[in-house]
């Protein structure tokens, strides 16, 4: 018998592969189990470490955030305490840099630097807050508003009104007429004029939108 004929009459062992790559095996085994281990450990004990150091450096900062003579600091930070920048770069995937985005975008806003109040801003990631959400797509359509960006500007301010509460909307409404009506879009002018009208009647913006409606609806063809 021919050493061919040996090998294809051998009959193969159940098992040999177990057998044969047994290390093999037990080295992806515990691989698997360490990267496991340390996928917790950045999960529940790195980024918790950096998000509470995050939040203790934060405080100072939105001290500033509101006042526009100490906006420098807010935005570079003073003393021992960093500004919205530096925290916003070196502790990213944290609530406070997340919050620091927004407050850079709303900084830049009011200083004029709309380009890099947009990507600030493209940086906040919603929350599920029903103030902080809205306000960062109101404030993205007031970036773009401000460069002359319309169709950018009406995409944001419908999400910030229908994210908005009944107290914003209508601030929010007001604006994404306006811009329709910068795009010759003047249906689209009367719809948001009409919407605050019908639907917050009590708000401040209802109180002269007659006025905004009217001449809107004279260009509607």
């Amino acid at each position: 018998m021919s050493t061919t004929d040996n090998q294809t009459t051998q009959p193969i062992r159940k098992g040999s592969f177990l057998q044969e790559n047994n290390k093999s095996l037990l080295f992806i085994a515990g691989a698997v189990v360490l990267l496991i281990g340390v996928y917790f450990w950045y999960q529940n004990v790195y980024l918790k470490n950096r998000a509470e150091e995050a939040a203790s450096k934060m405080f100072r900062a939105e001290q500033y955030v509101g006042v526009d003579s100490l906006s420098a600091k807010a935005l570079k930070g003073e003393g021992g305490y960093p500004g919205l920048e530096k925290i916003a770069e070196e502790y990213d995937n944290t609530k406070s840099a997340n919050l620091a985005n927004l407050y850079l975008g709303g900084i830049y806003l009011r200083k004029g630097e709309y380009k890099q109040a947009i990507e600030s801003l493209s940086k906040y990631s919603a929350t599920g807050s029903p103030v902080a959400d809205p306000l960062a797509l109101g404030l993205l359509g007031d970036a773009y508003s401000e460069l002359k960006d319309y169709k950018q500007a009406v995409t944001y301010y419908k999400k910030a009104a229908d994210k908005a509460s009944k107290f914003t909307s209508p601030m929010f409404l007001k604006k994404l007429g306006l811009v329709n009506e910068n795009l010759k879009d003047f249906k689209g002018a009367v719809d948001a004029y009409t919407k605050i009208k019908t639907q917050y009647p009590e708000s401040q913006e209802a109180q002269l939108v007659n006025a905004y409606i009217a001449r809107a609806q004279q260009q509607v063809k």
